[in-house]
């Protein structure tokens, strides 16, 4: 194709990165909203008798809640240095591989290419499962479930999107292997590669502010 068709699929690719930037966004934003607006009013920053009187008396304005009188029911965070922590490894070093992957693609060197793939897929299924164990382990040892107040619901909502968007890529990056293994691609011309590349980077990084925001702080 020629480079007006290569512009095509680059502004259409980051459009649609874009789209999934706006799309976590909103979820980030509530998240931001709940902790730093509406606990603390709940808690009486704006308003201690309304809030304490008529509205939810002796609520504490805590981070995670679990709700008014306690609704969403007694459990834990999940810690941010167990498998959060080892996930991000796992994310940050399949950037890498997909990286020297791509640089191997443009310089001609097929094997490397093929192994540089290989890794990331091993990696992201392993984040995968890494996440699946997590999930069990906070409804079996936590008591962290989707109906445990807004944390549980934010906390969900959010690392199971991003598990979603894992597992697309895993997809993605799979064919883009089966393409490479039928020499689909050149050092010259290779954008779907490159595309999927994108993604996987716009994954690891919306893991980061996960890993910062839900896990860490």
């Amino acid at each position: 194709y020629n480079p007006q068709v290569d512009r095509t699929f680059r502004w259409a690719m980051a459009l649609f990165i874009f789209s999934e930037v706006m799309f976590f966004g909103a979820f980030f934003g509530t998240l931001f909203y709940a902790r730093l607006f509406v606990v603390p009013w709940l808690g009486g920053a704006s308003n201690m008798f309304f809030t304490h009187a008529l509205l939810y008396p002796h609520y504490r304005a805590l981070w995670p809640t679990n709700g008014p009188a306690h609704v969403g029911g007694v459990f834990s965070a999940m810690p941010a240095w167990g498998i959060p922590a080892i996930n991000t490894l796992i994310l940050l070093t399949s950037a890498v591989t997909v990286t020297l992957a791509h640089w191997a693609l443009k310089a001609g060197h097929r094997r490397k290419v093929i192994a540089g793939l290989v890794a990331t897929i091993a990696l992201g299924v392993s984040f995968l499962l890494m996440q699946a164990h997590e999930y069990y382990h906070a409804y079996t040892h936590l008591n962290l479930t989707l109906h445990s107040g807004i944390y549980g619901a934010t906390f969900f909502i959010l690392t199971g999107f991003h598990g979603l968007h894992v597992t697309i890529g895993v997809i993605m990056l799979t064919v883009i292997l089966i393409r490479v293994l039928r020499g689909h691609f050149t050092p010259e011309h290779h954008f779907a590669f490159e595309a999927v590349s994108w993604y996987w980077h716009f994954v690891d990084i919306v893991w980061l502010g996960l890993f910062i925001f839900v896990y860490w702080l």
